[in-house]
């Protein structure tokens, strides 16, 4: 997961996604801020779209991180009791956008 600052039709925003192992997009969001509210948001429809992943690297992002842990306990005492391995990297290499 990573995400970034981009200028959408002249106002800048956001651009959370999901990346899978094979560098493929596989959800996105656009959001005016990068906080709690936003990551969490971002966490509960990737997986709802895709399902629970093992692991979901991310970068030192606090907000991230609490959105991420958010998520997990939400699916921890809604039935699912799986929860997503969290891996923080300081600096996640770029990746391209075709």
């Amino acid at each position: 997961m990573d995400e970034t600052y981009i200028k959408v039709k002249g106002r800048w925003t956001y651009l959370y996604r999901a990346v899978g192992r094979d560098g493929q997009t596989l959800d996105f969001m656009l959001s005016e801020r990068r906080d709690l509210a936003a990551a969490r948001r971002f966490f509960k429809r990737a997986i709802c779209t895709n399902g629970v992943p093992d692991r979901i690297v991310i970068d030192k992002s606090g907000a991230n991180l609490a959105g991420l842990q958010a998520v997990n306990v939400s699916l921890k005492f809604t039935g699912c009791g799986r929860t997503t391995e969290i891996r923080q990297v300081k600096y996640l290499p770029r990746l391209r956008t075709h």
